[in-house]
């Protein structure tokens, strides 16, 4: 099998982290393959940009005839609908993926960020999704490209945004939202009492399940 991760960020470097973790996940089961967006934001940070990268998502729906899954890889799921409709193969989203492990069994979640000015459109992608337990986003401060460039200061930021998400908003999971924060996410995981979802191995797992649905049909 073959899973197809689409990074919606022009970063080579982000597209080669998130292939690492997601092929560690997907194991013997699935060959992961690396898609990078050839135009756009190399970190999407803003509504506008997240907006761009739904084209740089449908620019490169035309490569991806050999996959047996899609993973949409930016926490927005930008393009995630266009794809569906022009694909025949399961195409999943790693908030939409995220979220739906975070929520799994009633839980309360929140989701931690380092993107304030999409707040909005996460918001808007819990509801879409019927999720009535979500909490909110809580934000680390100061600007995301410089934060996410420095990992210790980075990884510091997003445990003081996690304790914040527990504490004020009663947070039960904590999803850790965006594809460049996958590393960050991994390293924190076994830090917190609250389970941390990391979205990318979460979108792993619900496309190989989502093949496997497929191929019993």
């Amino acid at each position: 099998m073959r899973i197809a991760l689409i990074n919606p960020n022009t970063s080579s470097e982000t597209t080669r982290m998130m292939l690492s973790i997601a092929s560690e996940v997907a194991g013997t089961d699935a060959e992961v393959l690396g898609y990078t967006a050839g135009f756009g934001a190399p970190l999407i940070t803003t509504p506008m940009a997240l907006d761009r990268a739904v084209d740089a998502v449908a620019a490169l729906a035309g490569d991806l005839d050999q996959a047996d899954a899609v993973i949409v890889a930016a926490f927005g799921d930008p393009g995630l609908d266009s794809l569906r409709s022009k694909l025949s193969v399961p195409v999943t989203g790693i908030a939409e993926a995220a979220m739906a492990e975070a929520a799994h069994g009633g839980r309360r979640f929140a989701v931690v960020t380092t993107t304030p000015e999409l707040r909005g459109r996460i918001a808007a992608t819990a509801a879409r999704q019927g999720h009535e337990t979500f909490a909110g986003t809580w934000t680390t401060e100061g600007d995301a490209v410089t934060l996410t460039a420095d990992a210790p200061a980075l990884e510091a930021s997003l445990a003081n945004a996690i304790q914040r998400a527990v504490r004020e908003g009663g947070a039960e999971a904590v999803v850790i939202g965006g594809g460049p924060l996958a590393l960050a996410a991994r390293t924190l995981a076994a830090t917190f009492a609250a389970p941390l979802i990391e979205p990318v191995p979460a979108a792993v797992r619900l496309s190989l399940k989502r093949i496997r649905s497929d191929g019993n049909t």
